[in-house]
């Protein structure tokens, strides 16, 4: 808005004389003022453009990186998944393909700090997106964390498969199978069995659960001693923990069958006689009180049988 000062005058020509002498001082003072602007305007666009500049590099740098570790980081994650259910050789063979995976990746840790120090720019420079990569740091470091996290995982439990191995007794082939077996019916690849699979997984290794009352009891029974705290799965450890218990159990079923097998002589079953003269007194006792007569069309008076004795001693069923 313009003021204008007004002067004493004696005609109307001399009053806007006055009035265009005033509002050509205001107007030369409004250009002067936005003549000086333009260099600050002009310092400004250009500093604003070199900032942009440098954010695109930092940009670009990021990317440039981003785009390797990236990829590396899910082929490593592929690699694992291929190792963790195509176990090839012996268990020692695939520990150590494991831990030779566990060195490369610890001697891959300088490309993952470089990406942080070039996250640290970005984020200085308030840089909230980047079309030039899919992946950010935030993502990187959680593939990171868990490639680590899978591989101490995988180390440790192939450690423990062997230490089961060599306490436990069972062979090579059949830690192959339970892994096999689990493997087949973990559709998710999340490394356990959800009660579904779980029941699907026993039938198919040759447990007789049947579709009915009885056979959901049986089952919730198996589940209440692999999955003691109900977290609703089964984690190979737990599996291979039963598997391993059930056949040490079915060895000493066999072992102990065979015993009374050959102290009656071969016969099917025993009788009270040959318990008393062939085991201590307290011993024998305590069998003839818990073995059930033998039914067999072939048996004599007071025959007891000791197959199922021998089973219900390592089953669950009370003598």
């Amino acid at each position: 808005m313009f003021h204008f000062t007004f002067y004493p005058c004696k005609t109307i020509k001399h009053y806007f004389f006055l009035i265009l002498i005033n509002l050509f001082k205001e107007i030369t003072t409004k250009w002067n003022e936005v003549q000086a602007l333009v260099p600050q305007r002009d310092q400004d666009l250009q500093a604003e453009y070199a900032k942009q500049q440098q954010n695109e590099r930092f940009r670009i740098q990021f990317a440039q990186k981003a785009n390797i570790v990236g990829p590396w980081i899910e082929r490593q994650h592929e690699q694992l998944q291929q190792l963790t259910f195509q176990v090839v050789g012996t268990l020692e063979q695939h520990q150590k393909k494991l831990e030779t995976m566990e060195t490369n990746v610890a001697q891959y840790r300088p490309h993952i700090d470089e990406l942080e120090k070039y996250n640290q720019q970005i984020q200085e420079c308030m840089i909230f997106e980047n079309r030039h990569t899919p992946y950010t740091m935030e993502v990187i470091r959680v593939a990171w964390e868990q490639l680590h996290t899978q591989l101490t995982r995988q180390i440790a439990e192939i450690k423990n498969q062997i230490y089961t191995l060599e306490k436990k007794g069972i062979s090579e082939e059949q830690m192959n199978e339970f892994r096999a077996a689990f493997a087949h019916f973990d559709k998710s690849r999340s490394r356990r069995l959800d009660p579904k699979e779980f029941r699907s997984c026993l039938i198919a290794c040759g447990y007789n659960i049947r579709e009915d009352r009885q056979g959901d009891a049986d089952f919730q029974r198996i589940m209440a001693n692999v999955d003691p705290t109900h977290t609703g799965f089964v984690t190979f450890e737990s599996f291979l923990d039963f598997m391993t218990r059930e056949c040490s159990e079915e060895d000493s079923v066999d072992q102990l069958t065979l015993a009374f097998k050959t102290l009656s002589a071969d016969k099917p079953y025993i009788t009270a006689e040959v318990l008393k003269r062939e085991l201590p007194a307290d011993q024998a006792e305590w069998c003839i009180q818990r073995m059930k007569p033998y039914s067999g069309a072939d048996g004599v008076p007071g025959a007891y049988d000791y197959k199922t004795f021998s089973s219900a001693l390592y089953g669950e069923s009370d003598l």
